[in-house]
């Protein structure tokens, strides 16, 4: 028998001991911008209230349209861009599996052999052949110790990713809920404008049957007629264009629905109704809000991410110690053949000393990666407070042209009475009358579309203030779920994990 080699078991426990002793690269501190707590913005604070209800994570909710809701429940469920984040924190979360699984023998190899001989001798006194089987088998280990941290670093590293991946989902519900209620609000705005248009269309097409009338009866000459019927049809020419837009709205509707470009039967009640909110309702102050945006927490767990990798480029540096071991078992039916069994054990040691400075470079660029993403996420939450405070003070002064716009369209409406009772009087021309029209028309339009820049600016300010991701929708819905388990065994992965909090970063549990 051969001579028994040190037990693999005294191998393992070893590697237990000394495994993960050390952790190079520097560890992840979570990023401050100290200009954030003392940053006050006077938009905001007259744009913006605080008070209980509705949550942020519920804006919408606001406005008191049921339509508006059902739009949105709609659209978390079936938008092909959260499907898409959805997956990515799956992608993430195997990747999570792939870096854990450094915590184990990386090399893990059985093998069996079985030959046939046959052996035919020729000549002499007594010619035999042999014919005989030969078997061995074998299982190698091979367990690289995590000395210095390389593959807690990369599970640490995975894991920021995945979590930065799940951030990232909540940025497109964010993205998705705004988008969703700019182009229902954008669709009723061009219904209202539709609207305004026929009714003014409907008020000239009167003026240019009487003046055509008075014009044949010779009562006044042709240019009345011609500038009555000009502006009619100049504002009858702008009904096919709302039309056009109220179609291409209702399809960009639909499409983030997850639904085919068509009709929308849901839509048919409040036809033209315009909300108008003057204040946003939040439960925290904006600056604590600005850092809880699902971005700013994706680009601060890139940072982690990033800052992990730089530990695993380090460990290069430096000797890797592997506990190798190995069991082979061969057998022959050879007569007088002895079968035997070997356990075979021992460290193994790489270094790899010249690399010319490649390593130290590697190093190098992880590190210059880090402080790209240190950058990127310091001017992430400048660009957010600035959406922010652009956001409020547009919402503030549009409100502020609101009351004016108002009373100019009623002033125009009243114009409009009057040029029309001097004109039938005979005090005035007919060019006052068209001149009111006009201005009826713009002033009227005018107020409509200010009416939804408010509402539009009202959306951006929660948008830029990271309202609107929570979703209770799973990360795969159960169609893709089920497709996806039928090619792939998944495991565990296609549940649905804990949600991810801030400053909290569990690793996920693999199967």
């Amino acid at each position: 028998m051969p001579r028994w080699q040190p037990s693999l078991r005294a191998l393992l426990a070893g590697a237990c001991c000394v495994g993960g002793c050390a952790r190079l690269g520097p560890d992840f501190q979570p990023q401050q911008e100290p200009w954030t707590q003392q940053w006050r913005s006077p938009a905001l604070e007259q744009a913006t209230v605080q008070q209980a209800t509705p949550d942020i994570r519920e804006w919408w909710q606001v406005f008191a349209d049921p339509t508006l809701e059902r739009l949105i429940a709609e659209a978390d469920a079936h938008n092909a861009s959260v499907k898409l984040a959805g997956l990515r924190v799956m992608e993430a979360r195997a990747q999570l599996g792939i870096a854990q699984s450094g915590r184990f023998p990386q090399l893990q190899q059985a093998s069996a052999d079985a030959l046939y001989t046959e052996r035919r001798q020729a000549g002499g006194l007594n010619p035999q052949n042999s014919r005989f089987w030969q078997y061995s088998a074998g299982f190698d280990i091979g367990w690289e110790l995590d000395f210095w941290g390389r593959f807690s670093r990369a599970i640490e590293s995975a894991d920021a990713a995945y979590f930065a991946a799940s951030a990232n989902r909540d940025d497109v519900l964010v993205l998705l809920r705004a988008q969703v209620a700019e182009t229902y609000f954008a669709l009723r705005t061009a219904e209202a404008r539709l609207r305004i248009a026929r009714d003014n269309a409907a008020l000239q097409k009167r003026s240019f049957e009487i003046t055509e009338r008075l014009f044949r009866s010779g009562a006044t000459d042709e240019l009345d007629l011609q500038q009555a019927k000009t502006q009619y049809l100049g504002t009858l020419s702008t009904i096919p264009e709302f039309e056009s837009q109220i179609a291409r709205t209702r399809n960009a509707l639909a499409v983030l629905m997850g639904r085919p470009p068509g009709p929308l039967p849901e839509l048919a009640g409040k036809e033209g109704v315009i909300p108008l909110i003057d204040r946003a309702v939040l439960q925290d102050v904006p600056a604590s809000l600005l850092l809880r945006r699902p971005d700013i927490r994706a680009a601060e767990l890139q940072v982690a991410a990033q800052s992990a990798l730089i530990g695993v480029a380090e460990a290069d540096l430096y000797p890797s110690l592997t506990l190798l071991g190995s069991i082979v078992w061969s057998a022959s039916t050879l007569a007088g053949t002895p079968n035997s069994l070997a356990l075979i054990g021992g460290p193994s040691l790489r270094w790899n000393v010249f690399d010319y400075g490649r390593i130290r470079n590697t190093v190098r660029v992880q590190d210059a990666r880090l402080q790209q993403l240190i950058v990127a996420y310091q001017d992430a939450v400048r660009q957010a407070a600035r959406e922010a405070d652009d956001a409020a003070s547009a919402l503030v002064k549009a409100l502020e042209r609101e009351q004016l716009l108002r009373d100019s369209a009623l002033a125009a409406r009243r114009s409009l009475t009057l040029a029309n009772a001097l004109y039938r009087e005979g005090y005035s021309d007919f060019q006052r009358v068209l001149d009111a029209q006009r201005a009826l028309a713009s002033q009227q339009d005018a107020y409509l579309v200010n009416r939804s820049n408010a509402v539009s600016n009202l959306i951006a300010l929660y948008r830029a203030l990271g309202g609107g991701w929570h979703s209770g929708q799973p990360l795969v819905d159960p169609a893709t779920r089920q497709q996806m388990q039928q090619r792939t065994d998944w495991g565990n992965l296609l549940d649905e994990p804990t949600p991810p909090s801030a400053g909290a970063s569990p690793t996920v549990k693999q199967r």
